[in-house]
């Protein structure tokens, strides 16, 4: 005997949607600091001062809350993000390091570190981190996008064309 139409409609409707809650509630894992944190005073005021350019400040905020919550991926990712935009690529590398470390699915900190090492010129190390990116995004994600048009702009450009240190 078969279940009456209607049923089946709704069956295969509520098999469709069943994965949907799985990925509202996180179950990406891709690191860009979207999921329900506590963050320290200092990480949101040194988030926002990246937004307003203002990266000296941000790194000393960014210090005390990556002092505070050492074991957080995002607040060391900021760290290395403002570091490099202020004109210090090298430096932001261990930073970047660090963050990989606590959460190697990271995809900001992926795209991030890439630019850096275009800043240095190791198109190599760069292109690490996008082949990781690339095995990290099922689809494409925008970190990945990002990254690629950066590197294709270096190589066009034989290294000519860099990630701007205080560029958005």
């Amino acid at each position: 005997m078969t279940a009456p139409r209607p049923r089946i409609g709704w069956l295969f409707v509520a098999l469709l949607l069943l994965p949907v809650p799985a990925l509202a509630a996180g179950g990406g894992g891709d690191g860009d600091g979207a999921t329900a944190k506590k963050r320290t005073a200092e990480y949101t005021a040194g988030v926002q001062a990246i937004e307003a350019k203002d990266f000296a400040r941000a790194i000393t905020l960014l210090e005390v809350a990556v002092q505070r919550t050492p074991d957080d991926a995002d607040a060391w990712n900021e760290l290395a993000y403002a570091t490099r935009k202020s004109g210090e690529p090298a430096k932001s590398i261990p930073l970047y390091q660090k963050a990989l470390a606590l959460d190697p699915r990271h995809l900001g900190a992926h795209e991030y570190i890439g630019e850096a090492y275009l800043a240095l010129d190791d198109l190599a190390k760069a292109k690490e981190h996008l082949a990781r990116l690339n095995r990290l995004c099922f689809f494409g994600c925008e970190e990945y996008r990002d990254l690629k048009k950066a590197v294709q702009a270096y190589e066009k450009t034989r290294g000519k064309i860099k990630p701007a240190a205080a560029s958005n």
